[in-house]
């Protein structure tokens, strides 16, 4: 089995946590303020969250030493698009793209950035 449990540097790992429990329903597993582990229903990790500087990771020493999220797109499929976007709406952050068909995936998506400006996308199984 092969598994990935992708870390991103963010600046307030309680308010990040919230916001993505917030976006995506997901519960956390191991919050301290510097590492959360955000999982799904089953307990299968998600995302974890660290907080910059912590624990000498030298991709995640500190966010001027780059771009945060340059390269990088969270890419989660829900099966609760619809309401994933009313959640999305209701959170006040900046929408880069509203829900549309993509043609060559063949589902229907939506991006947003999160609290430090990752891109993340938003999109249904294929319809």
């Amino acid at each position: 089995m092969v598994r990935t449990e992708p870390i991103i540097a963010v600046n307030d790992v309680k308010a990040s946590s919230q916001w993505y429990q917030s976006l995506l329903a997901f519960q956390n597993s191991h919050s301290n303020g510097i590492f959360d582990q955000l999982v799904d229903t089953d307990g299968t990790i998600l995302l974890c969250l660290h907080h910059w500087g912590d624990h000498g990771h030298p991709s995640l020493l500190s966010p001027d030493h780059g771009k945060p999220g340059n390269g990088l797109l969270l890419f989660f499929r829900v099966d609760d698009f619809d309401r994933a976007w009313e959640r999305a709406q209701s959170l006040g952050t900046k929408i880069e793209e509203e829900p549309h068909l993509n043609p060559f995936a063949g589902h229907n998506e939506f991006t947003l950035r999160d609290l430090d400006g990752y891109h993340i996308t938003i999109c249904s199984v294929p319809v």
